[in-house]
């Protein structure tokens, strides 16, 4: 059996690709393999992926979480926080987009080359402005620092879901109108329908950057019974936790599921979402 160079150059190619994804999903796997040793075992053979046995105790143990919590609370209060800022964040982004691709106004321009630039302001620059007014407010230790500024858009999302409505002619809106239709009507009869893929887009990406956030809870939770996952976790490498490393990696484990299976149900709808395509027939 001979191969022509074409079979050799998309065999090579393969193999490149998975080598490439075997280097980045190398430190996943470990993570995993690690969750599964004994915590004696974790670092003296860090070098092997396969556990000597498998250990299940590091999730009874770590799931136990800290203060009388467990790790039940932490998920919870995650979730509180990203589906409610989700909501919050995709609602708004994609009715302000609405406005500026859609309604005339004046200064129409300034306001969008506002929206544009705040993209490019970086989140420690806001830090310490935001937290000052989130004290005079009375909002620290509680979500609503973390939640409530997600109910005014985020410029990604905006820009996102102004390039789909772009696509959509205006003789809908025109032909709506007629039919005696007002802008509202307009927006949720006809805009939203075509645009589902941005939609979902932003919601992965709000859900991801949400659940991942560590900076936003550390600053304004103070309570352990508040904490989210993403600050829980550094609980294991205070005071009498320091050598918790097993329940600590599968804890670990156990907060990307969430992330993973969202990836997985809708992948899809993120090459779409991103492209601007236009209408299908």
């Amino acid at each position: 059996m001979t191969f022509g160079n074409t079979q050799i150059k998309s065999l090579l190619y393969h193999l490149m690709v998975g080598g490439i994804a075997l280097l980045m999903l190398y430190p996943i796997l470990w993570l995993v393999a690690s969750s599964l040793k004994p915590n004696d075992e974790i670092f003296s053979t860090a070098y092997s992926l396969i556990p000597s046995r498998l250990d299940f105790n590091n999730y009874v143990t770590g799931w136990k979480g800290f203060a009388g919590n467990t790790f039940s609370t932490f998920f919870k209060n995650s979730f509180i926080i990203v589906i409610l800022s989700t909501i919050g964040a995709v609602a708004s982004s994609a009715l302000v987009a609405y406005g500026l691709a859609r309604i005339p106004f004046k200064g129409k321009a300034f306001w969008f080359g506002c929206v544009m630039m705040t993209m490019m302001l970086p989140h420690d620059v806001t830090i310490i402005p935001q937290y000052v007014m989130f004290a005079k407010l009375g909002w620290l230790s509680s979500f609503k620092p973390i939640i409530i500024p997600s109910f005014f858009g985020y410029p990604f999302f905006i820009f996102l879901i102004m390039q789909f409505i772009r696509t959509i002619p205006h003789e809908m809106d025109e032909a709506a109108k007629i039919d005696g239709c007002n802008k509202y009507t307009i927006f949720f009869r006809i805009i939203v329908p075509l645009i589902v893929p941005s939609l979902v887009t932003s919601t992965i990406f709000s859900f991801y950057w949400k659940w991942d956030d560590f900076i936003n809870p550390l600053l304004y939770l103070s309570k352990p019974s508040l904490y989210p996952v993403s600050l829980a976790l550094k609980l294991f490498l205070d005071g009498d936790s320091l050598n918790n490393w097993g329940g600590m990696f599968a804890m670990s484990t156990a907060s990307l599921l969430p992330i993973i299976i969202v990836f997985f149900i809708f992948q899809k709808f993120i090459v779409e979402g991103i492209s601007t395509s236009g209408l299908k027939g």
